[in-house]
Order: C-alpha cells, then sequence, then structure tokens
C-alpha cells in the first residue's frame, strides 16, 4: 500500500533551491495524518552529496538518480527520472515547489502514472488520509480547495508559502535508482544553460522584490530601484508594460504573463496595480506601493503607500535604509 510523502529536492549548480527545504517543512506537517515517512527524490549528476544535507533537514530516506545525462533539466529525462524514483519509492503524496522547473515536470511525470496534480498551492492540510490543497483561482481573486481524489496525490507548492525546514542532524539512507537515463535515449538534450550574471534569488524565490512599471520611462532609471535593492537584499523585478516598453528583460516580469511570485516584502514602483500584475504578486507578506496616482488600484491591495513622484521618493527612502541598515 502507498504510503509517506516524497518531495523533489530541486537542484541547481550543486546547490539545493530553498524552495526544497521548504517541502521538507510541510511534508513532515503533513505525515503524521497521511502516514509513513517523508523522503526526498534527487536527480542530476554528480549530487550525492546533497543527499547529508536533506538527512539533516528531515528526510528519512533520499532516492538518488545520478546520471551524466541529467546534469542539466531536460522535460524527457527528469520526468523518466522521477517516474522510476515514485514507482520505486510508491508513496502516497509528492510535493514539488511550484518554480519554472516544478510546473513544466509535475504534469509531465502525472501524465505518464495515470493520476492528477495540483498546481502552485499556498495551503496544504491533511483530512481523513488525504491532502486539501488552497490555491488561488481567476488571478488570485478567489481561492478554491482541490484534492486528487484517487490514487497517488501530487503537489506543487508556491515557494516562500513555508519556511524552510532547519538543519536538526541524523542522516538519510541513499537509495540508488537506476532510471535507464541515457544522452543518446533523450529526443531533446540541453548542451548549455546561460543565465545573467547576479547573485540575486530568482524572483520566484526572493523574500524581497523592489518592482518597477511603466512609470520608470526608461531602462537606465532602473538603476535607481537597483539601488534600492542592494540595500535591502531585494532582487529586481517589473511589470509587464515595462517589459513592454523595453525597458526592462521579460525575464524580470512579474503577473499573469510572468513569474508569480511570494515574498515577504514587495516594493511596487510606478506600477499602476493591473489585475494581470496583481494575480503574480498580491499573495506577497506585505505590498508597498509608491505612485503619484492617489487612485491607482495598486493602493487597494497595499499595506502601505506612499502617494508621490517615485524619483524623489525612491531615492530618499534608499538613504533612509541605508542608514537604518548601518545602525
Amino acid at each position: 500500500m502507498s504510503q509517506g510523502i516524497l518531495i523533489f529536492a530541486e537542484q541547481r549548480e550543486g546547490s539545493l533551491k530553498k524552495s526544497s527545504l521548504e517541502m521538507l517543512t510541510i511534508a513532515k506537517q503533513l505525515a503524521g495524518a497521511v502516514g509513513g515517512s517523508v523522503n526526498a527524490a534527487l536527480i542530476g549528476s554528480g549530487v550525492a552529496g546533497m543527499a547529508d544535507k536533506l538527512g539533516k533537514c528531515g528526510a528519512a530516506k533520499v532516492y538518488l538518480a545520478d546520471s551524466d545525462a541529467l546534469k542539466l533539466y531536460s522535460p524527457e529525462g527528469y520526468a523518466t527520472a522521477l517516474v522510476a524514483i515514485i514507482k520505486q519509492a510508491d508513496p502516497a503524496v509528492v510535493l514539488a515547489p511550484t518554480t519554472v522547473m516544478g510546473r513544466d515536470l509535475l504534469p509531465r511525470v502525472a501524465a505518464k502514472l495515470g493520476t492528477g496534480v495540483v498546481p502552485d498551492c499556498v495551503d496544504l492540510r491533511a483530512e481523513g488520509g488525504k491532502v486539501v490543497a488552497k490555491k488561488p483561482v481567476y488571478s488570485g481573486k478567489a481561492y478554491i480547495e482541490a484534492t486528487v481524489p484517487e490514487g497517488l496525490q501530487i503537489f506543487s507548492v508556491r515557494p516562500n508559502t513555508y519556511p524552510p525546514a532547519p538543519e536538526a542532524g541524523g542522516g538519510a539512507e541513499v537509495v540508488k535508482v537506476d532510471a535507464g537515463v541515457s544522452a543518446g535515449a533523450l529526443k531533446a538534450v540541453v548542451k548549455e544553460v546561460r543565465k545573467a550574471a547576479t547573485a540575486k534569488p530568482d524572483l520566484t524565490e526572493a523574500e524581497r522584490i523592489v518592482s518597477g512599471g511603466r512609470g520608470i520611462k526608461a531602462k537606465e532609471n532602473f538603476k535607481m530601484l537597483d539601488d534600492l535593492a542592494d540595500v535591502i537584499g531585494a532582487t529586481v523585478g517589473a511589470s509587464r508594460a515595462a517589459v513592454d516598453s523595453g525597458y526592462a528583460d521579460q525575464s524580470m516580469q512579474v503577473g499573469q504573463t510572468g513569474k508569480v511570485v511570494n515574498p515577504t516584502l514587495y516594493i511596487a514602483c510606478g506600477i499602476s496595480g493591473a489585475i494581470q500584475h496583481l494575480a503574480g504578486m498580491r499573495t506577497s507578506k506585505v505590498i508597498v506601493a509608491i505612485n503619484k496616482d492617489a487612485d491607482a488600484p495598486i493602493f487597494q491591495k497595499a499595506d502601505y503607500g506612499i502617494v508621490g513622484d517615485m524619483f524623489k521618493v525612491v531615492p530618499v527612502l534608499t538613504a533612509e535604509l541605508k542608514k537604518m541598515m548601518a545602525e
């Protein structure tokens, strides 16, 4: 009988994603009601060393699919590997973060296993041995509760919904899984991944975000937001209007057609608050809006609002925060 919870431990370039440790937190909370142990699936090349971290953070077993063909993420390769791990581990529940990889991977895995998947959850609880998920719908204007009624239950959870599991000592049993994945068998092979030269967290995992909208007026004016972000350790984002105007790269876009974010702090500068943008950031814990239009819709969602010209407000805010951080 299937039991226990398996988390997909996403890793990039030799490091576990913070959101993977967040999955261990909710898995441990659910394990008592669901039954069985909390285990992890680790996929990649040369990633065995990460099993120790997963064990210290609460995983009883780490199912390891390690192959040169899995060094870089490929939909076919990772889906095949995760399916092989699930068949061997036989869990009742599978959890993964709602990242770019998670969004791509889980539907493929669910299709291969003939089961359902509930994506982008913001809360999970157990009832009668089943997991009940809360997730936003209608661009975040409402929430529904959903379950996978039969068979394996698969859920993805929005990053920053739960705190990362702390290290508590102990270790995990490492179970090697031969997923049968080879470069020659894959229909498409990723040769190289190029990323922007930044040490800041990806928008989907950032705890603080400073975003600019159409009101930024020019690409070079994002330097002002970069300065503020550097002071508070934030990642810089943008609205679709700013991206469409050529002020920011598409990878920075927050919203329904961009990235869905869930930071502790979201500072919206010159963003009116169109529903498409709110859909991507409305679950932020604290929202600060800076806009010279007092009637901008963003103020209806903001916890704190400053009505004023952001070109005057942001430099002052940056200077004051710099003083505070230095104290």
